[in-house]
């Protein structure tokens, strides 16, 4: 499941979805990461909409210890086959409530537990691509929306067995108002050799610093 990815620069998006910044536009960083903002385009009264949202839907559960509500988990990947289920129908059913994320690229760890390192993947003949999205109103979060992911390409397993969901642009708008159930001919692996593959170095789990009373360490 993806849950890394660089989004689009906010002015190259807005000229290529022909949209407009919504009232939640705020910049973000390009690099996007769950439980923090991320932008998506919307329909709102039939015209896109770029928005400013958190990227993850929250799922609150309790301690088997005392009970108590922890503190809510993102869940920032949709599974296709997962759409009819009671936590994801009531927003993948309602058009209002599905979204295209503007994506230059996701990242996919690769390699053996302890040493895995970060693959980027990006569309060939699409700087910015839309993988297909759902949005909601939370209390917790407000805004916040989710990748929806498929099965990817058979070449591609040694990255993943899943992958987002891609929707060319001749689709954008089937994707933002058709009925749930003629959505389904998305549930595919997207074209292999459509896909730029970028094996990196980079450990996938990196050291953060972080600022303390007058020093930063690091965790």
């Amino acid at each position: 499941m993806c849950n890394r990815a660089e989004r689009g620069d906010t002015q190259k998006v807005l000229n290529l979805f022909g949209a407009k910044k919504g009232a939640r536009s705020n910049e973000g960083p390009l690099p996007i990461h769950p439980a923090r903002p991320g932008t998506v385009i919307r329909l709102d009264n039939g015209e896109r909409v770029l928005e400013q949202m958190t990227w993850g839907f929250p799922l609150t559960q309790k301690s088997k210890r005392t009970g108590k509500p922890l503190k809510p988990k993102p869940v920032n990947n949709a599974r296709f086959d997962k759409l009819h289920t009671y936590f994801w129908k009531w927003a993948a059913s309602k058009p209002e409530h599905r979204c295209l994320i503007p994506t230059a690229r996701y990242c996919e760890a690769c390699g053996e537990s302890g040493c895995m390192t970060e693959t980027w993947l990006s569309v060939k003949d699409q700087p910015i691509f839309a993988w297909a999205g759902l949005w909601a109103n939370s209390d917790e979060w407000g805004s916040v929306f989710t990748g929806v992911m498929t099965d990817n390409a058979p070449e591609l397993h040694h990255v993943h067995d899943r992958s987002p969901v891609i929707i060319d642009p001749a689709d954008w708008d089937f994707w933002l108002t058709a009925p749930l159930e003629e959505l389904y001919r998305f549930d595919r692996p997207y074209p292999a050799d459509r896909l730029a593959v970028e094996h990196t170095t980079t450990p996938w789990f990196q050291r953060k610093a972080v600022a303390g009373p007058g020093q930063a360490h690091l965790l």
